[in-house]
């Protein structure tokens, strides 16, 4: 039967958005204990790996102080026992050929072998494309130690998840602690959830009375959290702006690294941005992060002058042989490099997503400083969330349609980009 708690959890669970499966190609699953990333993932390892994704385990303690009660020689026999259920509760998953790396720091005391913990993972996440980390505000000290650290040492193009456990038990639904915005949902198929079990059963260590008769670890009202048929995913954020180098490195590569002359996503969206234009003529726009100019060419044939820039020399350079005697291209870094004649278009485009709340912020009200009473805000972007970016399109639209001095002329909602035109009063 299900308890009163855990149908208030089903409830708040119903519409959560998808997470997809097929989208990535290594995964690296980081768990503070063995166990913990069969209760909180292992459906999404199973379709992971069933999509072709290789899967790799990581586990920061062997879990060996799980009894206080134990000595030392008992705390390591309890250690190797778990390591060994590990691999038994792998193979009943369908992910016995999953490496394990295990990194035998202290169990109950990971907060304090943090730069440890970050040193180690940066190697084995380095060719990740996406990390599973336990929640890092899970109430649990040795959760909350080991997510912190994979957000550290996550490369810069790895989507970062986050799976929650003793949040289920410990937190109320209702609290604002738990960042639902950001949370995508996992349907278990019936196999799934029966190799779960399965998984979960492996753990016996964990599922029966202490040593001195104390109750389990995984007593049946925590179990039920974790024996239903959908698994939670938030969504981990960058806190910090995306890296320049980052996008120094694409160009180093790629002199249009997102195709913006010629690709068919890119000339669409700007076909649409154009059209969106409330004015037929500018007197003055202003374009951060211009990229290669194909946008600042359109907008040159729309306003007499247009100053573009970009914190990338390669991406100036290229606006600048346009050759266009209206456009004045240079090299500057956001939230900074608005002009201080005032503009009556700023345009910022698939660039607000990338940067951190305090650049946001600051880049928003520069934008609207440089804006004369009547002119046009312009936002445009890709709706997918990008492995670089601190939120996606929509939380970007939101924040910047919620400022006072504007007010909003145009709203496109494609399944691609979105787009809004916002007016200073």
């Amino acid at each position: 039967m299900t308890s009163a708690t855990e149908q208030r959890w089903a409830g708040r669970l119903a519409g959560i958005r998808a997470f997809d499966t097929t989208v990535y190609r290594r995964v690296v699953v980081v768990a503070a204990h063995p166990d913990d990333e069969t209760l909180g993932a292992s459906g999404v390892l199973q379709a992971l790996h069933q999509h072709g994704c290789r899967v790799d385990v990581v586990v920061a303690s062997d879990g060996e102080a799980a009894f206080p009660v134990l000595g030392p020689g008992e705390r390591a026999a309890l250690g190797r026992r778990r390591r060994r259920e590990l691999a038994d509760s792998l193979r009943e998953q369908g992910l016995g050929d999953s490496a394990v790396h295990w990194l035998g720091l202290p169990d109950s005391g990971l907060t304090d072998h943090t730069d440890e913990l970050v040193a180690a993972l940066r190697d084995l996440l380095a060719d990740a494309d996406c990390c599973l980390l336990p929640w890092p505000d899970d109430p649990h000290p040795d959760h909350s130690a080991v997510g912190k650290a994979v957000l550290a040492a996550a490369p810069v193009t790895a989507h970062c998840w986050s799976y929650p456990i003793w949040m289920w038990h410990w937190t109320a639904e209702e609290s604002a602690e738990i960042p639902w915005r950001h949370a995508h949902r996992h349907t278990l198929s019936s196999a799934e959830l029966g190799r779960k079990s399965a998984g979960i059963k492996a753990f016996v260590s964990q599922l029966g009375p202490g040593p001195d008769g104390c109750a389990p670890i995984l007593p049946a009202d925590v179990l039920e959290h974790f024996t239903r048929d959908s698994e939670v995913l938030f969504r981990e954020p960058r806190r910090q702006s995306a890296p320049l180098d980052r996008f120094r490195e694409l160009y180093a590569t790629n002199p249009d690294p997102w195709r913006t002359e010629d690709g068919w996503y890119e000339r669409r969206k700007r076909a649409a941005l154009l059209a969106a234009l409330p004015c037929e003529r500018y007197r003055h726009a202003v374009e951060p992060a211009c990229g290669v100019g194909a946008l600042t060419a359109q907008l040159a044939m729309r306003a007499d002058k247009v100053d573009a820039f970009d914190a990338v020399p390669e991406a100036v350079k290229a606006t600048r042989k346009l050759g266009l005697p209206n456009i004045t291209a240079t090299e500057a870094v956001l939230p900074g490099g608005f002009p201080d004649e005032s503009a009556d278009l700023v345009v910022l485009s698939e660039i607000l997503y990338y940067l951190s709340d305090e650049d946001l912020r600051k880049t928003v009200d520069n934008a609207i400083a440089c804006l004369a009473p009547g002119g046009d805000l312009v936002l445009v972007h890709w709706r997918p969330w990008a492995p670089e970016a601190t939120r996606d399109a929509t939380e970007v639209h939101e924040l910047v349609s919620e400022r006072p001095e504007l007010t909003t002329l145009v709203e496109h909602r494609d399944e691609e980009f979105l787009l809004d035109v916002l007016r200073r009063r």
